[in-house]
C-alpha cells in the first residue's frame, strides 16, 4: 500500500510540475507592426566576388531581391554573419524607409534613424517612438564560406 501511495504522491507531484511550468503565461512576443512576415531562404557563396567584401571584419553588402526591402549582411568578427531587414523597424514602409548602409551603421533617410549593423540596434531613437524598435534580424548559417540565410 505504502508503494502505491508514493507512485500516486509522485504522479501527483509531477502533474503538479507540468501545471506550474505550462500554465505560467509569458507575454506574447510582439512582432513589428510595420513590417510584414515574408519567407525566403538564400544562399551566398563567398568565393564569389559580388560577396567580397563580407570577406573582411565590418564588411557589408546589400541584397535588394530579399526580405521586404532588402537585407543587409553583416561580417561580425570574421566567422559570425548577421542578417537583417533594410527597412526602417520604426514606421509603415515607404520609398524613403529602405535603409543604406554607411560603414557599420544603416541609416533610414526618412527620420535619419541610425541603426548598428553588429546589434541592430536604434542609436538616436527620438521622443515620440513608444516604443522605439530595433532591425528585424534574419537567420544566418555558415557552412564553410556558403552563407544561408532565412526567414
Amino acid at each position: 500500500m505504502k508503494q502505491v501511495t508514493k507512485k500516486f504522491d509522485f504522479i501527483q507531484n509531477v502533474i503538479l510540475f507540468l501545471f506550474l511550468i505550462l500554465g505560467c503565461s509569458k507575454d506574447p512576443i510582439q512582432r513589428n507592426p510595420y513590417l510584414a512576415d515574408i519567407r525566403f531562404q538564400r544562399d551566398l557563396n563567398l568565393s564569389l566576388p559580388l560577396y567580397n567584401q563580407l570577406n573582411f571584419v565590418g564588411g557589408s553588402i546589400f541584397i535588394p531581391d530579399i526580405g521586404i526591402k532588402g537585407v543587409i549582411v553583416f561580417n561580425l568578427s570574421g566567422s559570425t554573419f548577421l542578417a537583417w531587414e533594410a527597412t526602417c523597424p520604426n514606421h509603415v514602409p515607404e520609398s524613403c524607409s529602405k535603409l543604406a548602409i554607411s560603414g557599420v551603421l544603416a541609416e533610414c533617410s526618412c527620420e535619419n534613424f541610425q541603426y548598428s549593423l553588429a546589434t541592430g540596434q536604434l542609436l538616436n531613437p527620438s521622443e515620440k517612438l513608444n516604443p522605439p524598435r530595433d532591425l528585424l534580424f534574419y537567420q544566418i548559417q555558415n557552412f564553410n564560406g556558403i552563407l544561408r540565410i532565412s526567414n
